[in-house]
């Protein structure tokens, strides 16, 4: 059994789908905090068969939970305050996002103008679809 640990006050993201850690630690941008982060991949998961966790150290202001949300909603984000579980937040498809997946129409204004920013609104939540906001380009995940 592999051990990590404890975490006195911080995050712990359980429930990432196998594979996915790297992504979110990326798109979260962690490897820019001065914090201990630890990534365990393909932890074993009597619900999932596999799954990844990420645990860092401090608080919920690290983290943007819009972009958790569009990455993968069945996230659990668990609070961490002296080693005991307080709270446990579970995660929906956020309406908007924002610099986290690029246009990809030639002909968008986010294509011309470099300073603008990819905004996407969720306009079916069935089939996670979010369209542009300039230029309606539709994004499925």
């Amino acid at each position: 059994m592999l051990n990590i640990g404890g975490l006195k006050e911080g995050i712990v993201l359980d429930h990432i789908e196998a594979g996915k850690s790297l992504e979110i630690y990326y798109h979260l941008g962690l490897e820019k905090l001065d914090c201990q982060v630890a990534i365990i991949k393909n932890a074993k998961s009597n619900k999932m068969g596999k799954k990844d966790i990420i645990k860092i150290e401090g608080g919920l202001n690290h983290i943007d939970l819009d972009i958790l949300g569009y990455i993968d909603h069945n996230i659990t984000v668990n609070i961490i305050r002296d080693n005991m579980i307080v709270e446990k937040k579970t995660l929906s498809l956020p309406q908007k996002i924002t610099n986290v997946i690029p246009c990809k129409n030639p002909r968008c204004i986010t294509s011309i103008e470099q300073g603008l920013p990819h905004v996407f609104h969720l306009v079916d939540e069935a089939k996670e679809t979010y369209r542009c906001m300039y230029c309606e380009e539709k994004y499925t995940k």
